[in-house]
């Protein structure tokens, strides 16, 4: 008798729950697909449902732990150490674009005075060890994963060098992304008078608030010279992956650029310390507005866009839905998650239609099967719509980035699902001019070599399990 009526208790008691928090979700005006998500995820998985909720689902008073007012102070003054283009030095039909993103991101225009692309995590390691060895001032890295293995070592040790050289050292690692790497590990380069900060560390009960938004940027400041900004982490499988390549992208970038680069970094820097930027580590205010003209004409011209979770637009995922919805001739793509959200599928769909060339690299083998099956779950709306989709078989595709008509071409931390746009700090460089473009497109024709391309009749053709599949996992998507 009494077990019933414990049983009718804790039933109702968990059905309140479950209707309480479905209600939580409507109320928090959420994208309409990533509302339905979340009330599946609630009544379909009993219990689990919930957990997954508590930990990973919940926006409230997230701005308690993310603060919009002190990011967006802290952005605006560091801009104005920054040299900043006209809008109208821009590309004439990239005009609106730079606009769209110094409204929502207060992003600016710079000038590149030399720019170099890194597709092998061994080319990019070497280049950064150079510039570390090189600096005579101070070395600024931001990464989402430095890793205790052989590379990640490497790098801490070389940093420690520098530091009792008498350079600045500041390092800032997600610690959601360093989840497994003991403070131990730190040790070394803190004893030698390097500043090391955890983004967000997570430590229950908080961890329910903060482990869904984390800093997924890569970006490194020598001496406000040289800039790095892409898509690889120090850790070994960067370098090397087994007998197969990481194919990956990541820029060095010369000029004003660099300045808007440590203005992002030292931005993030006092919002993980709470402390004031320090007047040795600003760069240089500039003395008057830059311009363009016939006797110092740049590589090519950049923003460096950034994006956050309380910031009031997804700045990233617009600017790329302008892009493509403004493309002329051509689109290449190349992402290792293939989650895009409506405006995004839907502008692909519509420039694929319009004679645009669209073509979409993923990797063969993400990460996991579940990513597989979520890559996968898109393609025949892409196909149907026309867009060419490649299958990158040499080793795993993580490059992070696009090139369109010879002439744009974005690189950056950012992935194309949910996640980047809506939940993570994101980093992208948007670049304008062909010096850039032109190798992006090279190296995307080059990995097609490497690829399978997936037609329309054979994917029609796939066993009707992966259909099962693709059409459940595809719920999740918008969550991960």
């Amino acid at each position: 008798m009494w077990s019933v009526v414990v049983f009718w208790i804790i039933l109702l008691v968990y059905i309140v729950l479950v209707v309480s928090t479905v209600t939580v979700v409507l109320l928090e005006n959420r994208q309409p697909a990533k509302t339905i998500a979340w009330t599946i995820v609630l009544v379909m998985l009993p219990i689990v449902g919930l957990v997954i909720f508590y930990f990973f689902g919940q926006n409230i008073r997230k701005e308690r732990y993310i603060s919009r007012r002190q990011y967006n102070r802290l952005t605006r003054q560091m801009l104005q150490r920054v040299n900043a283009l006209s809008q109208d030095a821009a590309p004439h039909r990239y005009i609106p674009l730079v606009r769209l993103f110094k409204t929502t991101n207060g992003s600016i225009l710079t000038a590149v005075r030399h720019i170099d692309g890194y597709s092998t995590g061994a080319a990019w390691l070497l280049a950064l060890l150079r510039e570390v060895g090189q600096a005579r001032k101070s070395i600024h890295i931001e990464t989402y994963i430095i890793e205790d293995d052989p590379v990640g070592r490497l790098v801490r040790d070389v940093l420690t060098d520098r530091v009792r050289d008498g350079i600045d050292v500041r390092l800032i690692y997600d610690d959601v992304g360093c989840w497994h790497v003991k403070q131990s590990f730190f040790a070394p380069l803190i004893a030698a008078g390097a500043q090391v900060q955890a983004f967000l560390p997570v430590h229950f009960p908080s961890l329910t608030h903060k482990v869904n938004y984390r800093n997924h940027r890569k970006v490194c400041i020598i001496d406000d010279r040289v800039g790095f900004i892409g898509g690889m982490n120090l850790a070994l499988r960067y370098v090397s992956r087994r007998s197969q390549l990481w194919r990956d992208l990541h820029l060095r970038v010369e000029g004003d650029a660099v300045a808007d680069l440590q203005r992002l970094f030292l931005v993030d820097w006092t919002f993980v310390t709470g402390s004031p930027i320090p007047a040795d580590a600003l760069p240089a205010a500039p003395q008057s507005a830059s311009s363009v003209d016939g006797s110092d004409v740049p590589d090519c011209l950049l923003q460096i866009v950034s994006s956050n979770p309380v910031s009031r637009y997804p700045e990233i995922m617009y600017g790329l839905v302008w892009v493509i919805q403004h493309a002329r001739r051509y689109l290449y793509i190349q992402t290792p998650y293939f989650m895009p959200t409506e405006p995004v599928l839907q502008a692909l769909q519509t420039a694929a239609m319009s004679g645009v060339d669209v073509r979409l690299m993923v990797p063969d083998k993400p990460d996991s099967v579940l990513l597989r099956r979520i890559n996968d779950c898109y393609f025949a709306q892409v196909l149907q719509a026309g867009i060419r989709v490649f299958r990158y078989k040499a080793g795993f595709l993580h490059s992070k980035c696009a090139v369109a008509d010879d002439d744009w071409c974005t690189v950056g931390s950012t992935n194309m699902d949910f996640r980047s746009f809506e939940n993570n700090f994101e980093a992208n460089a948007f670049i304008y001019g062909s010096a850039a473009a032109c190798p992006l497109r090279d190296g995307f024709l080059a990995d097609m070599a490497h690829c399978d391309e997936v037609t329309l009749a054979e994917w029609r053709k796939r066993p009707y399990r992966h259909r099962v599949v693709e059409a459940y996992t595809r719920i999740f998507a918008p969550l991960l």
